[in-house]
C-alpha cells in the first residue's frame, strides 16, 4: 500500500507499506525532505515495522518519536508526518493528481443560493455525479453568513443588517461569522471525496486543504502561514478563515472566505464582536484583525483569483466547468425549502 502527504508549507512524506496477521510489514518511508543523520530513517523504518494497523496516526508517531537517534534533525517534516502518511497508505487515501479536478467560476448568485449550491455539490461529489470541484463565488450581494451552530442574535446586530442591506444567511458547516461585500470578498469551495483526507484527523485536514493557497499567495509576495483551526494569517493579521462540513455519504466541503478589502466600520455595525465593541481601543483591535489582501498585493480582485486559479491548474490540473441545470434546480429548491427559511436562519435564536 502506498501513501503520500504534503506536509502543508513543508514536504512530501511517501510510505510504502504491507501487512502481515495485521500488522506493518516491510514500511519503507521515503521523501523530499531532510534528515540527519541519514541513520534516523532506518530508525524510523524499524520503529513501525510490526506495528497494529489499527493503531492512529498520532500512536505512530509517539513511536517513531521514541526510536529517533538523539540529535536527530527534521526538516520539513515530523514523525507526526510520518504517522499520516501511514495512516493514508492504509486507509489507501487518494491524492490531489488521483482526481479530475473542475473549476465551476460563475456569475453573481444571491447568498441564500450560494448556501444551497454548496450542500447540493457536496452532495453531487458524494454519490459520485460530479468530479472533485473548485468553485469560485461572485456575490449578488452584501452578506453575514453564520456557521451552523451560531446564535443570530448574538452573533448579528439585525437593525445594523438592515440599514445597510445587509441578508443574513447561514451554512451548513461550523465556526464563525463572515462578513462579504461584492469586490471585497474572496470565497471559494472544495468540493472532495473523503479518500483525499483519509489518514488525517479533522484539524489536520483543513491545513492540507489549504495548502495550495498558501503557495498561491507566497506568489503574490504575501507571506502566510496556517493558524490552526482554521485561519490563514499574516504578520499584519489574519487574510481568511476556513470551515468545513463532512458529509457521511463520503464528501468534504472545504469552504474559505478571504478578505480582499474591508469596510471595517460597516462590520462593526452589522456583527456583534462581544466586550471588545465596548471599548474604543476594542472597536481599533477588531479592525485590525483582519488584512485586506488588497493592501498586500497591490493587484486588482480578479486579479488575485486569476493567480490562484492558475496555481491550482499547476499544481493539480483544472478543466473549466458549470453547473449543471439539474444542480441549479436542486440549489434553487433548497433555498424555497431551506436556506431562504426563518426557520434555517434562525434555527439557533
Amino acid at each position: 500500500m502506498h501513501g503520500e502527504y504534503k506536509v502543508p508549507g513543508g514536504k512530501l512524506v511517501v510510505a510504502d507499506v504491507g501487512l502481515l496477521d495485521g500488522r506493518l510489514a516491510g514500511v519503507r518511508i521515503s521523501g523530499d525532505f531532510f534528515l540527519e543523520p541519514d541513520e534516523a530513517l532506518e530508525s524510523i523504518n524499524r520503529a513501525l515495522e510490526g506495528l497494529a494497523s489499527e493503531l492512529e496516526a498520532r500512536d505512530l508517531a509517539r513511536a517513531v518519536e521514541a526510536a529517533l537517534p538523539a540529535g536527530t534533525l527534521m526538516l520539513g517534516f515530523s514523525a507526526d508526518a510520518v504517522g499520516i502518511a501511514v495512516r493514508r497508505a492504509l486507509t489507501r487515501a487518494s491524492n490531489w493528481r488521483e482526481h479530475d479536478w473542475r473549476l465551476i467560476h460563475e456569475g453573481p448568485q444571491d447568498p441564500a443560493l450560494q448556501m444551497a449550491i454548496d450542500e447540493v455539490l457536496a452532495e453531487e461529489v458524494a454519490a459520485g455525479r460530479r468530479p472533485p470541484t473548485l468553485r469560485v463565488w461572485e456575490w449578488a450581494g452584501p452578506a453575514v453568513i453564520i456557521g451552523s451552530f451560531q446564535s443570530l442574535r448574538n452573533e448579528v446586530d439585525l437593525e445594523g443588517a438592515r440599514r445597510h442591506g445587509v441578508t443574513v444567511v447561514r451554512r451548513i458547516s461550523g465556526g464563525g461569522a463572515m462578513f462579504v461585500e461584492p469586490g471585497n470578498t474572496i470565497t471559494y469551495s472544495l468540493y472532495v471525496p473523503d479518500s483525499l483526507v483519509a489518514g488525517m484527523s479533522f484539524a489536520d485536514s483543513y491545513a492540507f486543504l489549504d495548502d495550495w493557497v498558501l503557495e498561491a499567495l507566497g506568489d503574490l509576495g504575501v507571506k502566510v502561514w496556517f493558524e490552526p483551526l482554521n485561519d490563514i494569517a499574516s504578520e499584519q493579521g489574519k487574510i481568511a478563515g476556513a470551515a468545513q462540513k463532512r458529509l457521511t455519504a463520503g464528501a468534504v466541503l472545504h469552504h474559505v472566505t478571504m478578505a480582499y478589502d474591508i469596510d471595517a466600520d460597516k462590520m462593526l455595525e452589522v456583527l456583534r464582536v462581544g466586550r471588545e465593541k465596548i471599548s474604543g481601543k476594542g472597536i481599533a483591535s477588531a479592525k485590525k484583525r483582519v488584512d485586506p489582501l488588497r493592501r498586500q498585493t497591490g493587484l486588482r480582485r480578479a486579479e488575485v483569483i486569476e493567480r490562484m486559479v492558475a496555481s491550482f491548474r499547476r499544481r493539480n490540473g483544472l478543466v473549466d466547468d458549470r453547473l449543471t441545470p439539474d444542480e441549479l434546480a436542486r440549489a434553487q429548491n433548497r433555498v424555497a425549502e431551506k436556506f431562504g427559511t426563518e426557520e434555517w436562519t434562525a434555527r439557533v435564536p
